[in-house]
């Protein structure tokens, strides 16, 4: 088990390793190709290519602190964050975000400004032989970058590739601009440069969001939760996996809590070797650390307890906004049971417990419950 733990916290050196040489790649190749696109844009005059390099250079400077995200985002846990630093790479991808948006912001005050005083261009055959290159090398890095973020799960890279195909296509409406003026005499420089800005700052502000729902926690992701759940399921004595819950503290970095329901007839020690085993099972299979297991008890010999489990259930889950029941253990002889119930968004939790309260008396008048609401946190499954 400790080999695994070796192989997981290589994977994570490994992921740093191929985000830094990533990203050195984007900036060596931004930085080119902004040398290349302001020396033709300067000049043939064309406000179009001139800020197509501003756009370059943008995402040079992404680069650069999508690489400053990832190894301060690395540092060892410590006593002031004993969690670790992984969040500080949705802070780089926020800078990463400000930076486009300023970007398309000043694109497009510059734009503007040359449709109320516009401006002859003058291509040459070399500019235009320049602005292909750039289309295809743009095209070239930014799958490359894409397909390396979505490889080791970085926010930042994937944004540094999306952007980067965003350019390819800003740099086509470039060229094809420029190729209209050649033939038709018809200049859409200004024109074309509005269109950029406009894509710059769509991209800027879809970025934005994205790491705003990172930061305040999103939904998780279906599939994680399905296979946790398997693996907690493949415990023999374990009937079923609760209110799993997952907190995010930066990329592949997971820590949560679930219930686990068992045998009412288990010793306490029998438990305690269950939840270790599923705690370390969980980890070396999905490299997420179980920090809190909760126990639900269920009779394993009171046949009317487990008829009344099944009444209950089908009164209640009538309800279109009560999605699933569990936890349920009843004791017959002093009259009391428990149960959780799973509700949506859709219905305040107050009325939803009074809802069900008087569903379960209506059943069981002479039975003291109690009824806890669980919010629909992720898929039920």
């Amino acid at each position: 088990m400790s080999e695994e733990r070796i192989k997981i916290e290589a994977q994570a050196e490994k992921r740093e390793k191929t985000i830094v040489r990533t990203s050195i790649i984007g900036i060596v190749t931004n930085v080119m190709l902004v040398a290349f696109k302001m020396f033709v844009g300067l000049l043939s005059n064309s406000i179009a290519i001139i800020l197509d390099a501003v756009n370059n250079l943008s995402d040079a400077l992404s680069s650069l602190v999508t690489i400053i995200g990832a190894k301060l985002g690395s540092k060892a846990p410590d006593r002031k964050h004993p969690l670790g630093y992984g969040r500080i790479e949705y802070l780089s991808t926020l800078i990463v975000a400000a930076l486009v948006l300023y970007a398309g912001l000043t694109s497009l005050v510059e734009s503007v400004k040359k449709i109320i005083h516009p401006e002859e261009a003058n291509y040459t055959a070399v500019s235009l032989i320049i602005i292909s290159v750039a289309i295809v090398v743009k095209l070239v890095l930014g799958l490359y970058v894409k397909k390396q973020g979505k490889k080791v799960n970085s926010g930042a890279l994937v944004a540094s590739g999306s952007d980067a195909l965003f350019d390819a296509i800003i740099s086509l409406s470039v060229l094809v601009s420029a190729i209209i003026y050649l033939v038709f005499g018809l200049s859409l420089e200004a024109y074309v440069g509005v269109l950029i800005s406009v894509m710059i700052l769509k991209a800027g502000l879809e970025m934005l969001m994205e790491t705003i729902n990172d930061l305040i926690g999103k939904r998780d992701d279906a599939e994680t939760i399905k296979k946790i759940k398997a693996i907690i399921c493949e415990e023999e004595k374990v009937r079923g996996a609760y209110d799993l819950i997952l907190y995010n503290y930066g990329p592949n970095k997971n820590y949560g809590s679930v219930h686990i329901e068992l045998p009412d007839n288990m010793c306490i020690n029998e438990v305690d070797q269950i939840a270790r085993r599923i705690e370390t099972n969980v980890y070396l299979k999905t490299g997420v650390t179980l920090t809190g297991i909760g126990v639900y008890s269920y009779n394993t010999s009171d046949d009317e307890a487990a008829k009344m489990r099944d009444t209950l259930r089908e009164k209640i889950l009538v309800h279109d906004w009560a999605l699933q029941i569990h936890g349920f253990y009843a004791d017959t002889e002093n009259k009391t049971a428990r149960f959780d119930v799973v509700i949506t968004f859709n219905i305040p939790r107050k009325k939803a417990l009074e809802i069900l309260y008087k569903d379960a008396e209506e059943l069981y008048p002479d039975y003291s419950f109690v009824i806890l609401p669980d919010a629909d946190l992720s898929d039920i499954g």
